[in-house]
């Protein structure tokens, strides 16, 4: 019998700073969410390769009224996960306030609310160890964003029981003394045998290059090697990920690269322990590095590993949407804000209601706490949808929108003397022209840095088309191409839509890939200012 293949990413959406576990047969996997509500996304696999969302451990962020609004690149960053005496553990961290953990009896929940471990601006990348003999540790990086320094690796004694740290920590691993090294960050913390491991990337995400680091004690000192690197590969910045075994005692690395608007795509590496004992991470046979397989036998389970026992649509970012059907969000769903029950509801049979959220933030949907999202596929794909504005206010608008730092949208606007179907686009503020490159905790995905100051202002992409007198829908549609090209068509009522405008390349957002979304907004004011319905959602692949 043929081993079926797999193909990498086997992620193909923006699942960033991956880290994963097994318990029993079964792989857990959890990943940066940043401002992205519900955060701390989980997803489940049988065997490495086909995932599905489970659930979130955060239903909202915290301090709730500062996410009541986006705030981009902030909240959640590099999480870890683990099963221990009984219990999940789920360590992040909140780069400008510190290190927290939330436990669960089973991964689906309850979670429960999260405590602080650490405080202090600059904290990132916290992982647990819990020892052989019950001691317990932390290891954690720094921001140079906030701490004023990088580039290495600072280990904590912790209470078994996570609730506090021992000491005062120190450091184990300095990045500044080893060659080349740069941006050393998001530890993960191993015993094997009778050495400790730190799997550790450096070089920043679009660049970077991952090490191994291995020690008979805790504090060091730690040998160190590059495991595994971009070589002669197309995949950038192979790294940050986590280190898994089967029960079938194969062992494998799943790791990130990041593609741009697409975010952070998750990848997975056969691996092997070498006579020197040191780890084999991909195509590695040689002394050198390993360098990322483009596909491979699916890993040895202990079971039959040519099945497919779990969906992967969801998790790529692929699904159909059909539950908007229902009225209901599901897990592939996310918010750029702590969202507010009033903003969606069941509408009649097969469509979702999206009200017409009042905001002075109308006008620039990057500001816009209310746009239902989920992440860009790296696949090429079609999303389509049909809205209906219902209406009276000027200005009130709904529609679809491909939004990163800059963004386009297709949909419906109340005018003066109707409605009309609208396409229009802002740019990123300043990305085009600051150059300014970005490696490592602290920068942008896709490479920019923020750039201070107003964003500019929204421009038609096409010629607005006045919808019939008494018509309110519209159907929409996005063809998702390579590079992230985009483009949309439209038409109204149920026609077949034609295509309008020039193409839009989509732009990361602020660490985050970029976002497909749904939106419903209008002007500033008093008194409900309606809703726009939502029906016949889907986002497939080409």
């Amino acid at each position: 019998m043929t081993q079926r293949l797999y193909h990498n990413p086997v992620l193909a959406a923006d699942w960033s700073d991956p880290d994963a576990i097994r318990v029993g047969d079964d792989f857990y996997l959890v990943a940066s969410s940043f401002h992205r509500v519900p955060g701390l996304p989980i997803l489940h696999s049988r065997n490495l390769v086909d995932w599905t969302i489970v659930g979130h451990a955060l239903d909202r962020l915290e301090p709730a009224t500062e996410f009541a609004t986006p705030q981009h690149g902030r909240g959640i960053w590099a999480p870890a996960i683990r099963f221990h005496a009984g219990l999940f553990w789920i360590f992040y961290p909140d780069p400008d306030r510190g290190i927290f953990v939330t436990t669960a009896p089973a991964v689906t929940g309850p979670w429960r609310r999260p405590q602080p471990l650490k405080s202090g601006r600059g904290l990132i990348d916290p992982c647990p160890l819990w020892d052989t003999d019950g001691t317990a540790y932390l290891v954690h990086a720094w921001a140079r964003s906030r701490a004023g320094f990088n580039n290495r690796i600072t280990c904590h004694r912790m209470s078994p029981d996570a609730t506090r740290l021992l000491d005062d920590g120190r450091t184990i691993i300095d990045g500044d003394r080893i060659p080349g090294c740069r941006t050393l960050e998001g530890p993960k913390a191993y015993r094997r045998g009778d050495r400790y491991w730190i799997f550790a990337p450096a070089g920043g995400v679009a660049d970077g290059w991952q090490y191994a680091f291995r020690a008979r004690r805790i504090y060091g000192p730690y040998e160190h090697r590059i495991v595994l690197a971009r070589g002669d590969t197309e995949v950038n910045g192979p790294h940050q990920g986590a280190w898994l075994d089967t029960s079938a005692g194969q062992h494998w690395f799943l790791h990130f690269q990041d593609r741009g608007a697409h975010g952070r795509v998750v990848y997975l590496q056969p691996m092997r322990w070498a006579e020197d004992d040191w780890p084999r991470i991909g195509d590695g046979t040689g002394a050198g590095p390993g360098t990322p397989v483009r596909s491979h036998p699916v890993p040895a389970v202990g079971r039959d590993d040519t099945a497919t026992d779990v969906p992967a649509d969801d998790a790529d970012g692929t699904a159909t949407g059909g539950d908007l059907a229902t009225g209901r969000l599901g897990p592939q769903w996310y918010w750029p804000a702590n969202p507010r029950s009033s903003w969606w509801s069941p509408g009649p049979p097969g469509a979702l209601r999206l009200a017409c959220v009042r905001s002075a933030a109308l006008a620039d949907l990057r500001q816009l706490p209310n746009v239902l999202g989920q992440r860009l596929p790296a696949d090429p794909g079609t999303v389509s949808t049909t809205v209906t504005l219902h209406s009276d206010v000027p200005g009130a608008r709904a529609g679809l929108t491909i939004l990163g730092r800059g963004y386009a949208w297709i949909g419906l606007e109340r005018t003066a003397t109707g409605i009309a179907l609208v396409h229009r686009t802002a740019p990123a503020p300043g990305a085009a022209s600051s150059g300014a490159r970005t490696t490592g905790s602290g920068g942008g995905v896709g490479g920019f840095a923020p750039v201070p100051g107003p964003a500019p202002a929204e421009t038609d992409l096409a010629r607005p088309v006045p919808l019939p007198t008494g018509q309110r829908a519209a159907t929409l549609r996005i063809h998702l191409g390579p590079g992230a090209v985009c483009r949309f068509a439209a038409a109204p009522g149920q026609d077949p839509p034609v295509p309008l405008g020039t193409p839009f390349v989509a732009l990361p957002g602020h660490w985050v890939g970029a976002t497909v979304g749904l939106f419903a907004a209008a002007p500033p004011g008093d008194g409900p200012a309606g809703h726009a319905e939502i029906s016949r959602f889907t986002m497939v692949g080409s």
